[in-house]
């Protein structure tokens, strides 16, 4: 089996909202000889920030010379983004291996396992042969039934900042979220969570107390910005001053709650030497999310896709680019309330160039279009992603730009924008 043939096996089986639960991923991993019992792991769920909050605390456990897995989904450009080990993608040797010992585990089974189910598996089976000190395990969506919620339990469940999201599946309120984002805490953890809305950590304190388990709130009354550019943000928390490369002050409360599941940890025994922590900040990297793709003019790729995100990048721009309007190169999933999505964004925009992502659930970069002019914007469509970019670029000769809408647009933008 080959790298390209072990991904091609992957995503043959897709996900389906029948195959929520974690029954098959036990038995599968069973099969296997469980290698994630041998394993240590930060869980981390969330509707927003759980990305970039696994980027930030692989990075520092790294700095203080830990052997890391970091697990995450969906990937921008390539596949192998998914499961790294020590800062680096999996090799495709290694990712043909694993999912050859999956398949032929899988292929046993009465009931197949899911897309997600199968690449957890082989995530846990590469982590072990790794000999990974500490795996941040990012939830691909909820918690209680998500795949990754195989695991024993975590040194640290942390939970971010929560919304009203994939309510079909998760429930309709804030609370049910929460609640569902919560089964990730197991007797026997710690847990850190954002500083969100009272019902989820009413909620996650619920949880917590049934489950005898100790929980921390990122407190922001700790934090305070010292400096916010293109280049990134300074800050202090309780005296001691960070940078990170990451823009927006979510990312910020981000970092808060990362900060106080490191104490956590610490308290736990692992040792985090603050130079690590600094260092490791400094130095994380999470592509697509405002990233800087160009200074002159400055080009910005953004891969939020629901209202949380919009109004994050919207507060972001505020700080950065007061007062600027922007060419937006955009695209959404019919199934996100895009209405929401560009509400806040509207003003800020100067005309938007929409497409159509690269999903069997996009919606139609003409029906975008229609729908923003119809809120009294500038919009016209593209069919083709470069062709967009092309236009895009050249509206925006002598002013900001931004991509945002649909991770599936970003990570196409992202490799395009290598040959303009």
């Amino acid at each position: 089996m080959t790298a390209e043939e072990a991904i091609a096996y992957l995503n043959h089986y897709s996900w389906s909202a029948t195959r929520l639960g974690l029954g098959r991923t036990r038995e599968l991993l069973a099969r296997l000889g469980n290698p994630q019992k041998g394993l240590k792991f930060i869980h981390v769920a969330g509707s927003n920030g759980k990305g970039s909050s696994c980027a930030m605390f692989e990075s520092v456990l790294r700095a203080a010379g830990y052997r890391t897995g970091l697990y995450i989904s969906p990937y921008v450009e390539r596949f192998e983004e998914r499961i790294q080990s020590g800062g680096r993608l999996i090799p495709p040797e290694r990712l043909a291996s694993v999912t050859e010992r999956v398949r032929a585990a899988a292929e046993a089974m009465e009931d197949h396992p899911s897309q997600f189910e199968l690449i957890t598996a082989a995530a846990m089976l590469y982590y072990a042969e790794e000999r990974c000190d500490i795996v941040v395990l990012e939830v691909g969506m909820g918690g209680e039934k998500d795949s990754t919620n195989a695991i024993d339990a975590p040194e640290l469940a942390v939970v971010a900042n929560i919304g009203l999201e994939h309510t079909e599946y998760l429930g309709n309120t804030i609370g049910e979220i929460a609640a569902t984002k919560a089964g990730i805490i197991k007797p026997g953890c710690a847990c850190a969570c954002y500083d969100g809305p009272p019902e989820a950590t009413a909620v996650l304190r619920r949880v917590c107390a049934e489950k005898g388990v100790p929980l921390r709130r990122a407190d922001l009354s700790r934090l305070e910005q010292l400096e916010n550019s293109l280049d990134g943000q300074r800050f202090r928390w309780d005296g001691r001053e960070y940078r990170i490369p990451l823009l927006g002050p979510h990312q910020l409360h981000n970092a808060a709650l990362v900060l106080t599941g490191l104490e956590l940890l610490r308290e736990r025994g692992w040792e985090l030497p603050e130079d690590a922590v600094r260092d490791g900040l400094a130095r994380v990297r999470w592509p697509a999310r405002l990233e800087v793709l160009r200074r002159e003019p400055l080009f910005l790729l953004d891969g939020g896709h629901n209202p949380q995100c919009a109004e994050a990048l919207a507060q972001s721009l505020d700080a950065l680019l007061p007062g600027q309007k922007l060419v937006f190169l955009t695209g959404v999933l019919a199934d996100k309330d895009y209405g929401r999505i560009y509400e806040r964004l509207l003003p800020r925009a100067s005309e938007f160039i929409c497409v159509t992502p690269d999903s069997p659930r996009a919606l139609a970069g003409e029906a975008l279009a229609a729908y923003l002019r119809s809120r009294g914007a500038k919009a016209e469509s593209r069919a083709d992603v470069g062709e967009a970019l092309s236009l895009t670029l050249e509206r925006a000769r002598n002013g900001p730009a931004a991509a945002f809408g649909s991770l599936y647009l970003a990570g196409q933008v992202r490799t395009l924008f290598r040959n303009f």
